[in-house]
Formats: structure tokens, sequence, C-alpha cells
């Protein structure tokens, strides 16, 4: 703990309150002599030093600030403050530490009459709506004296720091999935047939839906029953995902990832830390590049569980960059990074002008070895403008105009990554996630990687 400047003894509310009380007094008095204001005087005085004297030293008390390192945006966290009276007698006591506002703090002050020797242990909840680092330094310590006449004050550092990770509401969702049958087991939905991907896994008797050409025969002739191949999807894959963090990203959708509409980045990052939790849990490795006019972070690709929190530090302290993201330098060095052929994951929107300008002269990069997904989270609140009611206003009109215009360049812009070989996922708030691990899922199945 750093050394407070000297704290001197400042007159309070109450004693101001007492002065003006005395000189309205003393106004009303009828008398003409001075001495009774003198008298007055001299005994507010007495009262000031006598009490700035038995206060305590707000060095006498000590302060220790305890919280976790991380929350995860949207959920709670708690504060606790450690009040130690060090001194011999009684001190009214206030203690302010200087939270940051977003971190939506129960309360930031303190107080309490600790007696001598005392300890006190002070609660708070945090609930943060935005992610970030967040530093904590400077606490206030402030001391009344016990006729409550002066206060002695002294701001000290405690230094600390929170760093709030980004939101992963789609975590139940990607969980449900991953415990369907046989998910974690061969890589793929239920819902696919049987047989599919690379890496043989057993043999099992004949089901209607399998494939002809995958009746193992020998074992057939030999049971005298049909017998197939089981296939599984192969394990240490790669997967890597491309966070597009400019500017297309900062424009706020419907839906809700923290709260009221969020930043389209802060979906992207749900979604991403989606499909690392179920690449991982299915043996692959993950990896994950950030980007925007420059490449902002590089996650190394790892199968461990932990990867999870990874990404999510990786991604935390972004903010979406208000300058066109560099897609064709981004791409080239993840391609120089992950030679490997890898299934690569760009998040992005699907702005026309920005996929026919920048994405798909850069998308060459990747789908020559790779195999390349494009997910995007849509506006919800355009799809119902363009699908309005009957039009009041003149202004109505035009924007369901405008609103039909842009869901048609979109649509274009999806048809055009199709045609350029790419697997285009353009979802709804709340469901990029899910989508994007249902189609990882299928690709596992179809054995495409």
């Amino acid at each position: 703990m750093a050394r407070s400047r000297p704290a001197f003894p400042v007159p309070t509310v109450w004693f101001a309150a007492l002065a003006a009380a005395t000189g309205l007094g003393l106004f009303a008095w009828s008398g003409r002599s001075w001495s009774a204001l003198w008298a007055v005087e001299a005994l507010l005085g007495l009262l000031l030093v006598g009490d700035a004297v038995a206060c305590v030293s707000p060095r006498r008390i000590a302060v220790q600030r305890e919280m976790p390192e991380t929350i995860t945006l949207g959920e709670r966290g708690e504060v606790t403050w450690l009040v130690d009276n060090t001194a011999r007698r009684p001190a009214k006591v206030t203690v302010t530490d200087a939270l940051w506002p977003s971190l939506q703090a129960e309360r930031r002050r303190v107080s309490a009459r600790l007696r001598g020797g005392a300890r006190l242990r002070a609660r708070a909840t945090l609930q943060p709506t935005r992610r970030g680092r967040f530093p904590l330094a400077d606490v206030t310590v402030r001391v009344e004296g016990p006729l409550r006449m002066v206060s002695r004050q002294a701001t000290r550092r405690l230094p600390g720091g929170l760093r709030v990770l980004p939101a992963y509401p789609s975590r139940d969702e990607v969980l449900r999935r991953m415990r369907m049958p046989r998910v974690l087991e061969v890589g793929m939905r239920s819902i696919r047939t049987s047989g599919g991907g690379r890496e043989f896994d057993q043999l099992r008797d004949y089901l209607p839906d399998d494939e002809f050409r995958r009746i193992d025969w020998p074992a057939t002739v030999r049971l005298q029953r049909p017998i197939v191949k089981q296939y599984r999807a192969e394990r240490n894959q790669t997967v890597v995902v491309m966070l597009d963090n400019g500017r297309v990203m900062a424009g706020v959708v419907g839906g809700s990832v923290a709260g009221a509409g969020a930043p389209r980045v802060e979906h992207a990052m749900d979604a991403a830390l989606g499909l690392v939790h179920a690449a991982t849990a299915l043996g692959d490795r993950v990896g994950m590049v950030a980007f925007d006019r420059q490449v902002r972070s590089i996650l190394a690709p790892s199968s461990a569980k932990s990867q999870v929190g990874r990404a999510a530090e990786a991604m935390f302290a972004l903010d979406p960059d208000l300058s066109e993201s560099a897609y064709h330098d981004a791409f080239h060095q993840a391609t120089a990074r992950f030679r490997r052929r890898s299934l690569f994951v760009v998040l992005t929107d699907l702005v026309e002008a920005a996929v026919e300008q920048a994405i798909l002269p850069a998308l060459p990069i990747l789908t020559r070895r790779h195999l390349v997904v494009v997910a995007a989270v849509h506006d919800p609140q355009v799809q119902q403008w363009a699908a309005g009611d009957e039009a009041e206003w003149e202004g109505d009109a035009f924007r369901e105009a405008a609103a039909v215009n842009h869901l048609h360049q979109r649509r274009r812009a999806v048809a055009r990554l199709r045609a350029a070989g790419a697997i285009v996922i353009d979802a709804a708030p709340g469901r990029l996630a899910v989508e994007l691990v249902d189609s990882y899922l299928a690709v596992k199945a179809s054995g495409r990687l």
C-alpha cells in the first residue's frame, strides 16, 4: 500500500451548522458587548481543536480490497473491503473506492463506527455492463472526530484491477448440443446417417438407412448377417476463427447478448466461444485471429479444455475499430501461420459493399486450401421494416423501401460468397453461436474437412 499524504483536519457540515446557529443567535441577541462574540468564537475554536486532536488519523485505518481477477459480462461478481482500525480509540470511518461506473457496483462507499482494534468486512455486488480491463487504484479514507466537528481525509493507492470477459449466453445451448447421442463419441449430430467420417470406429449390425458400400463382407459372411463399418469424424483437425473487429462490427443489432441490443462483435464473440467450446470437446485444435485494419491478436491452436478461457482472454479488450478491415492482410497472415488444411470461420457482417470490395477479392487466399465458413448476424428490426404493415407516413414508406433494398443486397452478398466456395451463415441475434456449431458438426459428419 502506498503512503498517503498528510491528512489535515477539515471542518465538517456539523461544525458549519453549529457556527451558523450561534451566529444567528448572536444576531438576534439584543446586547451590544463584544465579549459574548469572542466567547462564542473561543468556544467554537476549542471544540474544533479538541475534536481534531481526538480524531484518529486516517493512517491508522488499514484498508484491503478483495475481488476476482475476472468476471464474465452479464454475470455477477463481488468486491470485499477489509477495514481495520489499528488505533486504540474508536473512530467513525468512511471508505470510498473509485470503482468504474460501468462495473455497476451496488455501492462504492462503506461507513461504520469501529472500536479500537476492530475490523469491518463489507461487500458489494458487481454487475459489469461492458467488456474490458478496469484498473483500480484510489481509495479515500475519511475519519470523523468524536464530536463530529472535524474530519481527516486521505487518499491512498490500492493497486488492483478487474478484467470483464466477453459474454457467453449460448453456453447452455451449446452444451445441450454436445450432450446429444454420440456427438462426443463420433463428432456429429444424432440426426446424421451412420457411417460418415473417415476414421474407422467399429463394426455393427446393418440398419435400413445404411449405405450399401459400407457393408463389411468378410464380417457378414463370418457372422451370417449384414455387418457394416461405422466411421467417426477425424479428430485433431484444425479450426481457425477469424474475428472481424472493424467498422462493420460496431453496429448494434436487436436481440440481447448482455442487455437490450449489442454490437455485432459481441454476438460474434459469443459464437467464437461456442465454436471453441464444441471443437475442443471433440478433440479438434482451435486457434483464433482477431483483426481490423491490422491483426490485433493471434491465439495458437490447441485442443485443451482451457482454450475457451484463452479465447475469452484474447477478445475481452477488443473494441471495434471504426475503419475498414484489412481482410487481405489478415487472411495472408493466418494462412502463413496455419498451413495445415483447416476450417476457417470468418465472423463478419454481410454488407454488400464490404463483401464485393474486400472479402471476395481476399477469399481465394483461404479457399485455395481450406474450407471456409462466413458467419454473420442480421438485424431483425430491418426485416420487420421490410415486411411492415401499411405505411401511415411518407417516412414509413421510404424506410420500408430502404429495408427491402438492404435485404436484397444482403442476399446478393450471400449468393456471391457461396458461389466463391464459402459456407454462409446469416443468423438472427442469439442464434449465431448455435447455427455455427451446427454447421461445424455437419462439416465433421460429412468428412469435408
